[in-house]
């Protein structure tokens, strides 16, 4: 049987051969939560971002990460995260770019009993980003409401226009954080 998402936490050198092997046997979407891809190097000196990516793309296999928490889907009872609590089932979907802001936001919300459609890490972004959460947010029959904390934006086209189509069906909302590097 072959697995459907996969949890990649190991080593960064692992990373990409496990990226290749999955992507073989079908899978079609992983979460890598290793960090220190970005990085380090294999021993012909690639980097291992880029090696997990071109390992990623013959299968068409989507990676979200890496150096990210995970995700929580908790309608599904999925926590494919490192989270050290479940979030709880809810009509908003919460999307950061910030690792530490993920784990207080699920505190935060737990404590108030405030639940969430989708509870989303992207870390690093290498493959899917804000553009490409908006696109299946907006369409979402689970969310109503988007909520994005938002470090930098690489592909800002993508991201005005998955923006926008999502805002035409549900609210959403964005905080744009760090204009400096303090």
């Amino acid at each position: 049987m072959v697995p459907e998402l996969a949890v990649i936490c190991t080593p960064p050198a692992t990373v990409p051969a496990l990226v290749a092997e999955l992507g073989a046997l079908g899978t079609k979407a992983a979460i890598v939560i290793t960090s220190g891809l970005g990085l380090s190097t294999d021993a012909q000196g690639t980097n291992l971002k880029e090696a997990m990516l071109a390992a990623a793309k013959p299968h068409l296999l989507r990676i979200l990460g890496p150096n990210c928490v995970g995700l929580l889907v908790p309608t599904l009872g999925l926590n494919a995260s490192f989270a050290h609590t479940s979030a709880l089932p809810g009509k908003i979907a919460f999307v950061s770019q910030s690792g530490a802001l993920v784990t207080a936001v699920l505190d935060w919300a737990k404590s108030r009993h405030i639940g969430f459609s989708n509870f989303i890490s992207l870390g690093d972004s290498a493959d899917v980003d804000v553009g490409d959460v908006l696109d299946y947010l907006g369409s979402d029959a689970e969310t109503h409401s988007i909520l994005l904390y938002i470090e930098s934006i690489t592909a800002a086209r993508k991201f005005m226009s998955a923006a926008r189509a999502a805002a035409r069906n549900k609210p959403v909302l964005v905080v744009k954080a760090g204009r400096v590097a303090e």
